[in-house]
């Protein structure tokens, strides 16, 4: 796939609990010059904040790591963001993907993967045990009488 992207960003921080609002809103901010409905934006911060919270929560259970976010769009309004962590993987990334699967405790819902599918138009994850996990996170915005896409 050779697209040519129009805008490009990269965060990398401390997979602390508090790091999650900073994810969100900077993804925010860099989607404003697309002119996202307020709903779209809504969609993706939701879905970020799914991801970005599912690295910090599973992926280093033992400590503290990074997280990394890298956003890009292009011309015709399709968003990608990718959220990845090096942390400790998902065994079975199908199993995990099912509604109400968490190896989280009780204080965790399991549908942090159902979340993101229903905001998104693709979500795509890639994990391996001890090697961390990537997840993409794809959507195409739309102008705001729905037919015609953004362009930035």
């Amino acid at each position: 796939m050779n697209v040519e992207w129009i805008n490009e960003m990269r965060l990398e921080f401390s997979s602390l609990a508090e790091n999650e609002a900073f994810a969100r809103l900077a993804v925010s901010g860099f989607l404003l010059p697309l002119d996202p409905t307020m709903e779209a934006l809504a969609d993706i911060r939701t879905a970020v904040s799914e991801a970005v919270t599912n690295a910090i929560v599973h992926a280093y259970p033992n400590g503290k790591g990074m997280v990394r976010v890298l956003g890009r769009y292009d011309r015709d309004g399709t968003v990608i963001i990718d959220v990845a962590d090096d942390g400790k993987g998902i065994e079975d990334v199908q199993r995990a993907r099912q509604p109400f699967f968490t190896t989280g405790g009780e204080e965790r819902s399991g549908m942090g993967f159902t979340v993101m599918e229903s905001f998104m138009d693709g979500v795509d994850v890639r994990s391996a045990p001890g090697q961390g996990t990537a997840v993409r996170l794809t959507k195409r915005l739309l102008s705001r009488d729905d037919s015609l896409p953004r362009r930035a």
